[in-house]
């Protein structure tokens, strides 16, 4: 059975290793690892953002984070889903689909006008999952690199 729960500062080397499969630089063992771990204990502790958990059996198998963002023009804020990711080995079995549920029943709860996410070209699962979850794609994102460092990072083969 799939929980979702809130993420804690103990819950850093599966955010790692998770965020690492979304394509993320994987800095476990690096010396950006401890830098990269204060940046999410102060996440964590952001009145505007939640990280969210899935766990199937004690076992840390997904990751959702949400930010609460104010737009120009509108009256209320917009939910952002700036991450969310399964584990290769864990997907198709309802993990994806029970964060964005609990990240969108916070996002109501917070008097949210709307959501939106962004996922690279190349994750065409995803898409087709975010479809399937009542998601539409109405535009693109545009990325530039300042470091000359490729990103999004080019699909892993």
């Amino acid at each position: 059975m799939i929980a979702v729960r809130t993420a804690g500062p103990e819950d850093w080397p599966a955010v790692a290793s998770l965020l690492a499969e979304l394509g993320r630089p994987d800095v476990r063992g690096t010396p950006d690892e401890e830098r990269a771990h204060a940046l999410f204990r102060s996440y964590l502790e952001r009145p505007d953002a939640v990280a969210l958990l899935a766990e199937d059996e004690g076992r840390l198998i997904g990751f959702c984070d949400l930010e609460f963002r104010s737009r120009l023009n509108f009256a209320r804020e917009q939910a952002w889903i700036p991450d969310l990711v399964v584990a290769e080995e864990a997907r198709s079995r309802g993990a994806g689909a029970a964060l964005l549920k609990r990240a969108e029943e916070l996002a109501r709860e917070g008097d949210c006008w709307g959501m939106t996410l962004e996922s690279a070209n190349w994750r065409t699962r995803a898409h087709a999952f975010y479809v399937r979850e009542g998601w539409s794609d109405p535009g693109h994102s545009f990325v530039k690199s300042l470091t000359g460092e490729p990103w999004p990072p080019p699909p892993r083969s």
